[in-house]
This record gives C-alpha cells, structure tokens and sequence, in this order.
C-alpha cells in the first residue's frame, strides 16, 4: 500500500480540501436527517454539480468527472474528513451507470442530465417481503399488455421512496425461466396510478425506509432498460467506483474523538463515567484503534482497485463489515460513557443532550447497519467462500 500522494493528486486533493473548506454547510453534528433532500443538502450537491462533481466516476462524456479510482478516494476522504454531505445514492450509483452501458439514447437524454444537475431523488425497488439476501426469488410480476407492462407486488426497504420522482424497479417478466433469467429492469414513475408508498419508521424514529405496493400499474414498454428478461444482468452494472469505505472509516475515528472530547469535558460534573471508569478510557482506545484499522482496510482496497483491471473481491466484505459492527460499538461506547443522559435526543426539552442527540440516534441507527447493504451474514459467506476458499455448507 502507498500512503502518499503523487504531486497530481496532492494538487487535486488540495483543490478539493479548499472547495469543500468554503462551500460546504457547516453540519459537524448532523445526524443523517438531510440524507433525502434537506435544504443544506440540496444546496451543496448543486455546488458539486457545476463543477461536474455529483457522478465523480462516470466518464466526461455523460457529464461525469471521469475520477479515476484513485482520485475518487481522495475526494471521498476529503469529504468525509470535513463531514461534509457525499454525492452518490441510488441515481448515481445504480441507475445512471445502468442508463450508461444499456440505455437507450432517448432515455439517457431524459434521465441522465436531472441526475448531473442533483434535480430529483431516485430509489431502488428491489428487495421484497420473501426476497432479501435472495433477491431473485422476487415475485413482483410485470405482464405485458399493448405498449405497457402491468405492475403487480410489493417492494420494502425502499430508502428515499417518499421523495423519490423515480423508481428503478426489478419485476418478474417470465415466473417459468430460471430465476435469475426471468427478471426484467424498469424505471417507474413514482407518481403513476397505482403506486402506493407507506413509510417504515426505524428504531431511531426517522423516516428513511418504505414499502411500496403495485396495483396494477402501467409502465410503457420504452421504460425498461435493455432486454425483456435480462433485468438480472444489467443490475449488477456498475463504473469503476471507489468502493473503500474510506468516509465510515474516517467518520468512525471522528466520532471516537468526539466521544473521547465530550467525555473529557463531562468528567467531573457527574454525566459522564470517564473520570472514574478506566473501564471506559480502554473502550475509547480500542474503538480509536479499530477506527484505525477500518482506515487501512480502506487504503488496502483502494491499492488493489489502483491496480488496472483488479476489482477488490472478499476484501470489501471484509471492510464492510468490519465497519458496521465497529459503527455498533462506537456507539454502544458512547451510551456508556454519557449514562442516563444518552437516552436524551435533539428534541429534549430542559437539558442538553449529549453531542446534540447523536448518541442516541446514531445508537439506534446503527442496528440496521450490519443488515442494509449486505448482512454480515453474507458478508461472511463471502469471505469464507471467495477468500479464504471454503467450501459450501
């Protein structure tokens, strides 16, 4: 692993550092509540637009910034190190590469250049009741009638779907093909007669996640995306992404020193068990610690990506999931070190929470993390399969 700019990527991280320093809002305790579209957020991914900064891998041709791996990762790090609202989502990352490669030109006219300019949100209908980690077993059917396709099913855990002008969507077009032969790629509008969307509240009381329902619903058939049947295939398009988890690296070290600071600060006013607990200082340095180590996976991944035509393989389930179980223990240390007063949120009414209610979201965020993305499970799946060459059960 290289730990050192070359003098291109120096000068491009600096140019980056400097934008970031004066455009981005001023959000150090931001909790994740501007994910979907609040104002700060908005604001921000209309600044990196003009600088074609909102797709940073998809090529200049299209109206990306062209990043290669390298200088991806050093924005990204850059972002994250001033906690500064990243770019990507479902548009960027999901439909806009499959537009790129399989689209027709007619749809990429229309759909890619409201992803460039950060103008709508887009979500992903994918995972279903009975079709999770085992995505194609879905059973959301698509018939065709006429110039349409006729939508029936469910979809859950749609993030963003309630703000969302426009749903990728993965549909059953042939229940007798194989599974993965029989699925078909379509792009819906949100607003179509018959699409309901009913909000999932998590743990932490935030409104991320939805179901949405399909009662006969028509797609026009110039909706789908590549081949009828071929659904499977052309969603696991992608570009060349950075994919090295560097901003939870770098976003679990800074919550660790925030910790450690707010403890330092409560130590002898009774809020806090750090003056009295060694316990507690040993949390704090094996949470920095492991932060740390979550930072050298991260550059261990983005080493082999540098390297032309090597993709990372087990080694980002490794990162992944090291990263969300280390996200759940930051802040199962942070519940310990503010005690009763970690129960309190930003809404408290008389006191002042802890890092301005973060602990307390964040705690209760953070039981999805090692099952949104990828469960551990399968994460560790991967690795025992694909890394360390197990053999299937």
């Amino acid at each position: 692993m290289n730990f050192h700019d070359t003098a291109e990527e120096a000068a491009f991280r600096k140019v980056v550092r400097d934008f970031v320093a004066a455009e981005a809002p001023k959000a150090a305790d931001r909790n994740g509540e501007e994910m979907y579209g609040g104002r700060g957020y908005r604001e921000f991914m209309k600044k990196l637009a003009a600088r074609s900064w909102v797709a940073p891998a998809w090529p200049k041709e299209y109206g990306g910034a062209g990043m290669s791996v390298m200088e991806q990762f050093i924005f990204n790090c850059e972002l994250a190190e001033a906690r500064a609202p990243r770019p990507g989502g479902i548009a960027v990352g999901f439909a806009g590469p499959t537009l790129i490669v399989h689209g027709t030109e007619a749809q990429k006219q229309k759909y890619l250049p409201e992803i460039l300019n950060a103008d709508v949100t887009w979500c992903q209908g994918y995972s279903e009741p009975g079709a999770g980690s085992d995505l194609a077993s879905l059973q959301t059917r698509a018939v065709r009638d006429g110039d349409d396709y006729v939508v029936n099913g469910q979809k859950i855990w749609t993030s963003g779907g309630h703000m969302a002008k426009w749903m990728i969507l993965l549909t059953r077009t042939d229940p007798d093909a194989p599974k993965h032969r029989g699925i078909s790629y379509f792009i819906v509008d949100m607003k179509s007669p018959g699409v309901t969307v009913r909000p999932l509240i998590n743990a932490a009381y935030s409104h991320e996640f939805n179901e949405v329902f399909f009662e006969d619903v028509r797609i026009p058939k110039e909706n789908m995306i590549g081949e009828e049947n071929r659904g499977w295939y052309l969603a696991q398009t992608t570009l060349s992404f950075e994919r090295s988890n560097i901003g939870s690296a770098v976003g679990a070290r800074q919550t660790v020193e925030d910790l450690a600071e707010f403890a330092r600060e409560h130590a002898k006013d009774g809020s806090s068990t750090l003056g009295h607990n060694e316990a507690v200082r040993t949390e704090i340095v094996d949470r920095f610690i492991e932060a740390n180590v979550a930072t050298m996976m991260s550059y261990k991944i983005v080493s082999i990506q540098a390297k032309e035509g090597v993709a990372p393989g087990h080694e980002a389930s490794v990162a992944k999931m090291f990263s969300t179980e280390l996200n759940q223990r930051v802040y199962r240390t942070g519940m310990k070190i503010a005690g009763m007063y970690g129960q309190l949120d930003s809404k408290s009414e008389g006191v002042a929470a802890p890092m301005k209610g973060r602990i307390k979201y964040m705690y209760l965020r953070s039981i999805a993390n090692t099952i949104e993305g990828g469960t551990s499970e399968i994460n560790r799946n991967i690795i025992a399969t694909r890394g360390l060459g197990l053999p299937r059960a």
